[in-house]
């Protein structure tokens, strides 16, 4: 069994079964994996050997950007993902956090640098001549380079950056290796199959969920540059793909285009990744005819989540050993939620805290270059996530959103996340984004930014009334202000930026109602 992603790709450097596809193109594994030692060659004669070799990538998901993750793996360098979203002195910063000898780039990003201090960094151009010809030049063989280790860093993967500034994740080799096995063998990939990917190589979830599986499955890597909502369907046939996986708000975004008689004659077997809601996994699967398997977990993979086929609608499944919900004042266990006849949690204040690992820092090797940030994700001897969440008494989570989710009206808390659910009932909401803005006085008022479905309508008074049908919603969850949006603000990986909603709060141009301080009636302001 490989323990590294070196001894993967090595795996890889004969088969003659497709390995990468990019719109019409078309490559081998064989020749795939020789394009990339070829790469790993021409990187390390560059090497400073007083430091540590860290190849920073910044691409959009592109045939180079594939090569470049393999490269880092055959060689036995750091590959660092550098956000293709970030600008300006945010993303110098990145590449100097990530202390990068070197920064592969291509010429759509490569003007993003112009006087930008990246720290000495050799910025090399992709699609130049200079680097055909050095990569043609090449030795292709994998074997002549260092040898790495199970526990050593693959990558660098920086955090979604949704609650602060981004930090660099030292991914293992052992992290990759473990994902990409057991997705593999739960999906029983092999060179037959074809794993899509549109989510950005430069995260976590792609490089977790689709470009680890494909290796330990043999299975082809189809690429979209970028996510479309509009042309997942056409690639997914185009590219025969069978398996995919997705992060954020995908799903929602593809079920908001509207549904067309044969949208289940596709090739997809099963759809992979977190945070979609109960509904769209319900509705994404009837459509397309697919599996949708939605899981837990973040960058760092300290606090894993999974679901089983006996987790209760609204759970995110049953935790890894280890994995509690912690009041982070008492540091005590919460206790469990207690639900009423209608399914509301009547214990909201008791049972809602911070998930945590309490046996340390599980698979988390800690941020590169940032020991504060480290010591605080594992303040007291535990990892806390600060994601919110609460068990029942079986054990199962519900995530109420992050620890900035917390909001107190009239005096009482509420989360986010379960109002979030319980909107997305409504047929013509795509997506519901609930958070707090000041109240006048004292605390909070809720707010939620909705987002309809294509060609959708909703009228205030039609919002009133499912509100009012709701049986577990509570008086003070009925939104104060409701903002209509064509879209909201996301992260590179459909991650929603509440900050920046909180930010624009009621200064918007979109249409915002206004719920009457002791009613339920709305009126536009």
């Amino acid at each position: 069994m490989p323990e590294t992603v070196q001894q993967l790709v090595r795996a890889l450097a004969d088969s003659s079964a497709v390995g990468l596809a990019f719109e019409d193109d078309r490559w081998t594994w064989a020749e795939t994996v020789g394009d990339a030692a070829a790469r790993a060659r021409v990187v390390r004669s560059w090497a400073d050997p007083e430091r540590p070799l860290h190849v920073g990538v910044l691409m959009e998901n592109t045939p180079e950007m594939v090569r470049a993750l393999l490269a880092g793996a055959v060689g036995g360098h750091v590959t660092a993902g550098i956000n293709a979203t970030r600008r300006g002195a945010a993303l110098a910063a990145d590449v100097r956090r990530a202390d990068c000898q070197v920064l592969l780039t291509d010429a759509e990003h490569l003007p993003l640098l112009d006087g930008l201090d990246l720290g000495g960094a050799r910025v090399v151009d992709t699609d130049g001549e200079e680097w055909a010809s050095l990569c043609a030049g090449a030795a292709r063989e994998v074997d002549g380079f260092p040898e790495v280790g199970a526990m050593d860093t693959f990558m660098l993967i920086f955090t979604s950056g949704t609650s602060g500034d981004p930090k660099a994740v030292q991914v293992s080799n052992f992290m990759v290796v473990m994902a990409g096995s057991v997705l593999a063998d739960k999906y029983a990939l092999t060179p037959a199959d074809v794993c899509y990917c549109a989510m950005p190589l430069f995260h976590s979830n792609a490089v977790m969920s689709s470009f680890a599986p494909a290796l330990c499955g043999g299975a082809a890597i189809a690429l979209a540059r970028k996510f479309s909502a509009t042309g997942f369907l056409s690639d997914v046939r185009k590219y025969g793909a069978t398996y995919m996986n997705y992060v954020g708000k995908p799903l929602a975004y593809v079920l908001a285009t509207p549904e067309l008689p044969d949208d289940a004659d596709n090739p997809l077997r099963v759809a992979f990744g977190n945070e979609a809601s109960d509904r769209d996994i319900e509705e994404f699967g009837r459509r397309f005819g697919c599996t949708v398997w939605d899981g837990f977990g973040s960058t760092e993979t300290a606090v894993i989540i999974t679901r089983t086929d006996d987790t209760p609608a609204g759970s995110i499944g049953q935790p890894f050993e280890g994995v509690a919900v912690y009041d982070r004042e008492t540091r005590t266990e919460c206790p469990r939620a207690v639900f009423d006849g209608t399914g509301a949690v009547t214990n909201l204040d008791e049972c809602v805290g911070e998930l945590v690992n309490t046996q340390g820092a599980g698979f988390f090797s800690g941020y590169y270059n940032d020991e504060a940030a480290t010591a605080a994700r594992l303040d007291g001897g535990m990892y806390w996530s600060g994601d919110l969440g609460y068990r029942d008494e079986a054990g199962f989570i519900y995530l109420a959103g992050r620890t900035d989710d917390w909001l107190r009206v009239d005096g009482e808390n509420l989360a986010a996340a379960p109002i979030e659910a319980l909107l997305l009932r409504h047929p013509s909401i795509s997506q519901a984004c609930v958070y707090a803005v000041p109240d006048a006085n004292v605390g909070d008022q809720l707010m939620v930014t909705l987002v309809l479905r294509d060609d959708a309508k909703l009228e205030a008074v039609d919002f009133e009334a499912f509100l009012a049908a709701q049986p577990d919603l509570s008086p003070k969850a009925w939104p104060r202000y409701v903002r209509l949006a064509d879209e909201v603000p996301t992260t590179a990986t459909n991650k929603v930026l509440k900050r920046a909603l909180r930010a624009e709060g009621l200064d918007t141009a979109d249409p915002v109602w206004e719920r009457e301080e002791r009613g339920t009636g709305y009126v536009q302001r």
